[in-house]
């Protein structure tokens, strides 16, 4: 058995998941984001404790920030302001005496997907979640791609317009240009709301900026798309595929290329156990 841990940041998750990516037991409560760094560790520690027996070998652990894997730092993660330089395998490795691991969440969602969800037996392929923000996690030749300190795959970051492709694909989108929350998009867009319906077409064609910046870099097979946005993966499929079809100088790449919505919820909790060999 191994322990996932999905870190944001005003909730946290865990599981105990087994070898086949099975839940067997799931936590979730509301991360005090905004406490001091000892108080925050106390309560991920507290919060993870449940869920330690003698069968768990590990704990594996997504972040939504920079992180150095091989010695298991995160820095500067934006919801959690205390969290600037944390040593976070050290942390938890002193306090459950087991191995840890540290990623980025993202790249915990797209290894997730890679080895227990719609990415499986795909040697090159890109997960993509979409929410607040956008972020993206690669998987190269049956690796985990993430440089060196998980910064690979930040397409959201890159310039587009007069801002980011972040900016236009995320979340962010709805509040700025129409006034809603995406979850009130999806609401209103299902009922028939036209305007909502035209937001929801106009997201579709910046996802399709975004993903073509994905194709270029990294030429994937296969893009699962997920975070909250994707709840609404029906509202936006038809214009981001028919924008993806122009502007783009490799079009039997876009053609050939599955994209596909993420089927579970808690595939990043899973991508984070599978951290742990």
């Amino acid at each position: 058995m191994r322990i996932g841990v999905d870190l944001g940041g005003t909730n946290v998750r865990a599981s105990l998941v087994d070898d086949n990516g099975n839940i067997y037991e799931h936590r979730k409560e509301r991360f005090n984001n905004n406490a001091s760094l000892d108080d925050t560790l106390s309560q991920l520690i507290s919060f993870i404790r449940p869920l330690m027996n003698s069968t768990v070998r590990g704990i594996g652990i997504g972040v939504p920030s920079v992180v150095e894997p091989v010695r298991g730092i995160v820095y500067n993660v934006t919801n959690i302001p205390s969290w600037t330089i944390v040593p976070l395998a050290a942390k938890l490795q002193q306090a459950f005496d087991t191995q840890v691991a540290v990623n980025n969440d993202v790249n915990c969602f797209a290894l997730g997907e890679y080895h227990y969800g719609v990415l499986s037996g795909y040697s090159h392929a890109v997960g993509m979640s979409c929410g607040t923000g956008l972020g993206t996690g690669v998987i190269a030749n049956g690796k985990l791609l993430t440089g060196a300190r998980c910064g690979a795959g930040e397409v959201g970051l890159m310039h587009y317009l007069d801002k980011n492709i972040e900016y236009y694909a995320s979340g962010n989108l709805f509040r700025v240009q129409f006034g809603v929350s995406a979850e009130e998009a999806n609401r209103r867009a299902s009922e028939g709301d036209p305007q909502m319906l035209e937001a929801w077409a106009v997201f579709g064609r910046h996802m399709a900026e975004a993903i073509k910046t994905v194709m270029y870099a990294y030429d994937p097979e296969a893009i699962s798309i997920g975070g909250s946005l994707a709840k609404a993966f029906s509202l936006f499929e038809r214009p981001m595929h028919e924008a993806l079809l122009t502007r783009f100088e490799f079009p039997e790449s876009i053609r050939q290329v599955r994209i596909m919505q993420s089927t579970n919820e808690n595939i990043s909790v899973i991508g984070a156990a599978s951290l742990i060999p």
